[in-house]
């Protein structure tokens, strides 16, 4: 399955952003979605998770309270809303997708697809 994500962009601290996931060349419902987020110099963390059916969600405790996810399987898109965004949210954020079992999402590297990544860049 190829992942495109989009939707970053320069903003202001306190604002809001929606990030999509767009899939294809698979059925996405068959794909657990995480999104997780890099800056230079550092290792890329886990953000978020959500399962195949959506029913099911892991978040990292930075981003609790600020970050939703959410997909569609039936546009094969994902979604990453971020409430109140802080200079420290500034990062490349990537989708990924992996079709094991969801109790493993939180790691990066049981992940199978990943998308070029979008950046966001928050301003204080």
């Amino acid at each position: 399955v190829q992942l495109q994500a989009f939707g970053g962009g320069l903003v202001q601290a306190g604002d809001y952003l929606r990030l999509s996931c767009a899939a294809s060349g698979g059925t996405f419902s068959n794909y657990d979605m995480g999104w997780f987020r890099q800056v230079p110099g550092k290792q890329r963390e886990f953000v978020v998770a959500i399962n195949k059916g959506g029913a099911l969600t892991r978040y990292a405790d930075s981003v609790k309270g600020r970050f939703t996810v959410s997909r569609d399987n039936a546009k094969n898109t994902g979604y990453l809303q971020i409430t109140g965004l802080k200079p420290e949210d500034t990062a490349v954020y990537y989708c990924a997708a992996r079709s094991s079992w969801f109790g493993g999402a939180t790691t990066r590297d049981t992940y199978d697809y990943w998308g070029q990544g979008t950046e966001v860049t928050v301003s204080s």
